[in-house]
């Protein structure tokens, strides 16, 4: 069976089928710039890390763009409060997010591209849309596209221009001709920063001081990056409207044809079943979470939910990941993988396959991983184990060392937990089990489960 994707445009699953056979170009929404990324950022870094890593294992090349929007009201007014450049804010920002989304095992896409690297390009489009007649001057001095010019918009959203319309509440503001026109071009106030706005002249351009709107920085990247048309198109379901909607409107309305053959969402972390968000106040950084929780446990909370499904934060959830993933790597401890190169004609990888195949279906694909485990304790296989480690890896899960992560937060060094090992294997001996026993409870008192086997004694720390 073919790889399919559930295809946002068409709100149907679609088979892949690459412009360029064998070779998946994708285009992903990145941060704005501006703060410590959260555990809802870090949920859209990590549902395409899993495409990208699952492109790559079904045998396709892939050039992954994830941007950077580095200008914008929110870094403006972040970098004035702090007296510091843009430029300083977002090289700060961007090494943080890079170390921090690091620990969680994702991985850098193939280009980064940062939106003040693009100005040019973003007026190139500018002018062209003027020129077909879809973006004009305001008295402000802005310019704005003319949504109402162009044909088919809301196709992405299923919002009809009627429906729009009627939901706007408020007045035609700085020159708009319709509320429903967004800016392309914004003219720069006295008031800003010298470093927050640019001459569109000194590239050739009519358009006098100021910097680009939020959605046309998208387009320039995208087509300067991956090409007019592209593979797949994604970002948080948050985007949908109306960033990509109106992406596809600039990028089409230039060109005339599709911007993304597949568009993909990912659904919102939630906290008490509210999008997690900086606007809200109601957030967690990816820093917080790992100071609680080690960044494999993160990533398997985040992994084993679909990508499309809204996901609920909260301790009992990042607790019951932590537990669950014990179970893998118990499987891999009692019995070491060799390393095995994956047949996917192999039961259970067959079965892992048809579910990721299936639009990335991350919790069928998990529920095969415990099922090899289940195996891998029953049998003692060690070619088991090697494919439970080698399908993990498939999904960034499962590459660490067992010991390690099974006694991660100890309460006791290794040195004192071995020697009340020996001491308890000497009271067996003497068969004092009350000792033994004894030692036993003590341990797991203090958080350490002890594991007898006919090779010897091992202790992990208790759920």
């Amino acid at each position: 069976m073919s790889l399919r994707i559930y295809n946002t445009l068409s709100r149907a699953l679609e088979p892949l089928s690459p412009l360029e056979p064998g070779h998946v170009r994708m285009y992903v929404c990145g941060m704005t710039i501006y703060d410590l990324c959260h555990l809802g950022h870090a949920r859209m870094m990590m549902a395409f890390d899993v495409v990208q890593r699952w492109l790559k294992s079904s045998g396709y090349r892939v050039t992954y763009v994830r941007n950077i929007t580095d200008i914008d009201d929110k870094i403006i007014k972040r970098a004035v409060e702090r007296g510091i450049t843009i430029r300083a804010l977002t090289d700060e920002m961007i090494e943080a997010m890079r170390l921090d989304v690091g620990k969680l095992g994702i991985e850098p896409p193939s280009l980064e591209p940062r939106a003040t690297d693009y100005v040019p390009q973003m007026l190139g489009l500018i002018s062209q849309l003027e020129a077909k007649g879809l973006a004009y001057k305001s008295p402000s001095g802005d310019v704005n596209f003319a949504v109402r010019k162009f044909p088919g918009y809301g196709k992405l959203s299923g919002k009809s221009l009627d429906d729009l319309r009627a939901g706007e509440r408020v007045a035609v503001l700085d020159g708009k001709d319709d509320p429903l026109d967004f800016v392309l071009w914004k003219s720069a106030k006295q008031t800003e920063p010298d470093d927050a706005k640019w001459d569109s002249a000194a590239w050739g351009y009519p358009y006098g001081t100021g910097r680009p709107g939020w959605h046309i920085e998208c387009s320039a990247m995208s087509c300067q990056t991956l090409g007019e048309t592209f593979d797949i198109h994604g970002g948080g379901v948050d985007l949908q409207f109306p960033h990509h909607e109106n992406e596809i409107a600039q990028s089409e309305g230039v060109t005339g044809k599709p911007l993304a053959s597949l568009w993909m969402h990912n659904g919102m972390v939630q906290l008490d079943n509210e999008k997690m968000s900086k606007s809200l106040g109601n957030f967690f950084t990816i820093r917080e979470v790992l100071a609680q929780y080690d960044a494999e446990t993160v990533r398997f909370f985040l992994v084993r939910t679909h990508y499309r499904t809204a996901l609920n934060y909260s301790d009992v959830h990042l607790d019951d990941a932590r537990n669950s993933l014990k179970r893998l790597y118990t499987a891999l401890d009692l019995v070491a993988p060799t390393s095995v190169s994956i047949d996917w004609t192999q039961p259970f990888a067959a079965r892992f396959k048809t579910a990721m195949d299936e639009d990335f279906g991350t919790p069928e694909a998990v529920a095969v991983l415990f099922e090899l485990a289940t195996e891998v304790n029953k049998t003692r296989s060690a070619e088991l184990a090697g494919l439970l480690k080698a399908l993990g890896g498939c999904i960034g899960l499962l590459q660490g060392d067992p010991k390690v992560f099974l006694q991660a937060g100890a309460t006791l060094d290794e040195a004192t937990i071995g020697a009340f090992i020996g001491q308890r294997a000497a009271a067996k001996t003497a068969k004092n089990f009350a000792e033994a026993d004894r030692i036993r409870q003590n341990l797991l008192a203090k958080g350490i489960v002890l594991k007898d086997s006919p090779t010897g004694t091992t202790w992990e720390v208790a759920p």
